[in-house]
């Protein structure tokens, strides 16, 4: 037997930022996103040999260890090691013997979800192979659970939902972890010409998004008021940009971007930074409307949109920086799991 699962990561096109505590908790957040083909993938691969034996094979870490009910969530393989504790604790209820392997289709801390998506493809392979009755709601929230509260990893909430779902996705976030998904019935024509439009870049930086948000948790729970304004302004930038999409009002999008990424800067220390400031000063003077960088900031993956006919001029004219333009496309699938006998 062999069990595989696959979740899709995401961009975050708008509200980026209120899906985090407590402002998301006290003013309720908003958020709109989408699922591109890069994925977290999960193989499992049970045995009788009385081991778990784990494998992240996209960051050459791996262990082998006694079977047991509970791992402890040390190291490179924390997420691995949590998701598997949870799963066995709320409903397997013994120890397992298997191998697992795991790969992200993109570095972490790249802005694109990779962390919460792997922990959801994890959980959909666990779900998979014990023939555990989880519906995408219960998934989703369980992967937050596991990342924000037995790991102690800060974060926001849309990451998960994301990859559970698929797809573009207007999201609603409130208090007691109230989450709700309004999936978008977003036009074949609108969806390719922003794909077509919205040109994503690799800067070659990692960075810890984590610090970033402890950064940015602390601004609100402080009465920061250019932070909570600034907030305030992403969601709103949410709602603006489901609007213009679902209408098709394409050239607005860039505006909408534009809007967003000056609110976000202010919510924070450490979102932007001076080469980050030049290579998007450079990009709106060769064609781009507006940009963003991908989840919290400070480096990982810029996206940015260029009408009509723009896109390679922009691409060109970033050449100087050393980013790559990352090939993609948007995916309507959220979390798929299936089993070979």
């Amino acid at each position: 037997m062999i069990v595989r699962s696959k979740a899709p990561l995401r961009l975050g096109l708008a509200g980026g930022g209120t899906d985090v505590s407590p402002y998301a908790d006290l003013h309720g957040g908003s958020i709109l996103n989408a699922t591109i083909n890069l994925f977290a993938n999960t193989t499992i691969i049970p045995t009788d040999n009385g081991k778990i034996h784990l494998e992240a094979m996209d960051m050459e870490a791996s262990e082998t260890l006694d079977s047991s009910e509970n791992l402890t969530p040390d190291g490179k393989l924390a997420l691995l090691k949590g998701v598997y504790n949870r799963m066995v604790k709320d409903f397997i209820k013994k120890p397992l013997s298997f191998e697992m392997y795991t790969s992200v289709d993109a570095p972490a801390g790249s802005g694109l979800g990779s962390s919460s998506t792997l922990v959801v493809s994890i959980i959909g392979a666990f779900a998979e192979w014990q023939n555990i009755p989880l519906g995408e709601y219960d998934i989703a929230h369980l992967a937050y659970e596991i990342e924000r509260v037995d790991l102690g990893l800060a974060g926001g909430r849309q990451d998960q939902y994301a990859a559970t779902f698929g797809g573009f996705n207007f999201m609603e976030f409130y208090k007691d972890d109230k989450v709700i998904v309004n999936p978008l019935r977003i036009k074949q024509k609108y969806a390719a010409e922003i794909e077509n439009n919205l040109v994503l870049f690799y800067m070659g930086t990692s960075r810890e998004s984590a610090k970033i948000i402890e950064k940015q948790t602390a601004n609100i729970e402080d009465s920061n008021i250019d932070a909570l304004e600034a907030t305030h302004r992403l969601k709103k930038q949410s709602t603006r940009m489901k609007e213009v999409i679902l209408m098709g009002r394409m050239d607005e999008i860039g505006e909408v971007l534009h809007y967003g990424w000056e609110s976000k800067k202010m919510m924070a220390a450490g979102i932007s930074n001076p080469n980050i400031d030049k290579i998007y000063d450079t990009a709106l003077a060769n064609g781009a409307t507006g940009g963003k960088i991908s989840g919290a900031g400070g480096g990982g993956f810029f996206f940015f949109y260029c009408p009509r006919v723009s896109r390679h001029q922009l691409i060109k004219s970033l050449d100087q920086f050393g980013v790559e333009a990352q090939h993609y496309s948007f995916t309507r699938r959220g979390l798929y799991t299936y089993t070979l006998l």
